[in-house]
């Protein structure tokens, strides 16, 4: 990224984001990142450059990293597997060949950018492992709230199958010596939220920083036909997000059903990558409208319902009164920002978790994914459409996000730890022993 005049007290530094091949993972760091920029350090990624310079555009530096991508191959999850089972799925068949295929790539990044601070995705934790044995000091990027709010704490075999799968993946890629767990780390944990949604931690509190969510100006990657919206009409999103259009076909289908049924009374966007509506409704026509993206009312002529590819989110998130979401941490983070409600129908991952911080806000209803039907989906629609209360909650949580201070916090934080890392840091020699010393450049030159 280009390095303007600074505008912060701190000298520049350097700062490597560690993401993965997660579109959702990905955009917290944005906002961050262009932060940090505007105050003169240098900034890079270390990850897949198809998905990173797709969010940042083509002038950021990106070190390249191998690694699968989540529905491709053995990542490709079948749309039936869900709860611990899918949790299980995740971390074998995506997140430990994810961080073993990456570590080479983040360990030729962190030699050449020679960042003072590394920020890793909490479920990259190639990020973690990696600089902790190259002695550089990191924090962690939590783009979800569901691994420190006690998810985990009903199932205590599965927590504890996870603490020995991190042990396994740090005996092959990172220093088999090292205690701090990948997922945490023991400087600095950047929560995109507020206990005002997430509640108080379970673990790792004393580390944890809620800044809210870095919200930022993406590149345009999709043309939107604005004038389709009635400006005197409430607006409803529906979007199973970036990672769950396989097991969509059903649950978007109940949805053109339930807004069907409402004709007139609101428009409805409905997002649908994959064309499943398409295949599964053939009276929802999709046509060109440019190259690559097709958005297309589902007649000629339809004023209420929009089946679009893609959609420019953000912008589009300041004109709907409401969205039906598969309650994804980033799409819910965003759509609470602007202070909008949710109807939530958790899929698997951390979305049980993430819908019932939903709930317990006050800020949306929760419906089952897999057995919903459309009269009970126009049910819960109408509810946080027509009833205050929902508006309201969802406005207090914006008002959380906004006071915590987003990028700028994460910025100030991050900037800590980096004066911190100038002064001190950890090398560990080849006995496994840790020695502290001063660092050869505190000004951070190279």
């Amino acid at each position: 990224m280009s390095e303007p005049s600074s505008t912060s007290e701190v000298p520049p530094r350097r700062f490597l984001f560690v993401v993965p091949p997660l579109v959702g993972h990905v955009n917290p760091t944005l906002g961050v990142a262009a932060e940090l920029t505007t105050r003169g350090h240098q900034v890079a990624w270390a990850g897949m450059p198809e998905v990173v310079q797709r969010l940042t555009g083509q002038g950021a530096t990106v070190y390249r990293c191998a690694g699968p991508v989540l529905g491709e191959g053995g990542a490709d999850r079948p749309p039936d597997v869900r709860g611990p089972a899918a949790l299980k799925f995740l971390w074998e068949r995506f997140l430990v060949p994810l961080a073993e295929a990456m570590a080479p790539g983040v360990a030729k990044a962190i030699g050449e950018f020679r960042p003072d601070v590394v920020i890793a995705d909490q479920q990259t934790v190639a990020g973690g492992l990696v600089a902790e044995r190259l002695g550089v000091r990191w924090a962690t990027s939590a783009t979800t709230s569901a691994e420190f709010t006690g998810a985990l704490d009903g199932m205590p075999k599965i927590d504890a199958w996870l603490d020995g799968l991190m042990a396994e993946v740090r005996g092959r890629i990172g220093d088999p010596e090292g205690t701090a767990d990948p997922r945490f780390s023991p400087d600095l944990v950047l929560a995109f939220t507020t206990e005002e949604l997430a509640g108080r931690p379970a673990r790792a509190g004393d580390r944890i920083h809620y800044v809210g969510p870095s919200i930022a100006e993406r590149p345009a990657t999709a043309d939107f036909p604005w004038a389709w919206l009635d400006p005197a009409r409430p607006a409803v999103l529906v979007t199973l997000g970036t990672a769950n259009t396989d097991a969509g076909a059903r649950f978007l289908t109940e949805c053109l059903e339930a807004v069907r049924a409402r004709a007139g009374r609101f428009q409805t966007v409905i997002v649908d990558p994959d064309g499943v509506l398409a295949r599964a409704t053939p009276d929802v026509r999709n046509t060109p409208a440019t190259l690559d993206v097709r958005n297309a009312p589902a007649a000629p002529d339809d004023k209420d319902v929009l089946v679009c590819r893609y959609v420019p989110q953000l912008t589009l998130l300041k004109r709907v009164n409401a969205v039906v979401c598969h309650a994804g941490h980033n799409t819910v983070c965003e759509t609470l920002w602007h202070g909008v409600p949710l109807v939530v129908a958790p899929i698997r991952d951390d979305q049980p978790v993430v819908a019932a911080q939903v709930v317990d806000a006050g800020a949306g209803i929760r419906v089952r994914f897999g057995r919903v039907r459309a009269a009970a989906l126009g049910e819960a629609l109408d509810a946080v459409l027509d009833e205050p209360r929902y508006r309201a909650a969802a406005e207090r949580v914006s008002a959380s996000f906004r006071t915590a201070g987003g990028a700028t916090a994460a910025t100030a934080h991050l900037e800590r730890l980096a004066t911190a890392s100038a002064v001190t840091h950890v090398e560990r020699p080849a006995t496994g022993t840790a020695a502290t010393h001063t660092t050869a450049n505190p000004g951070g030159e190279r």
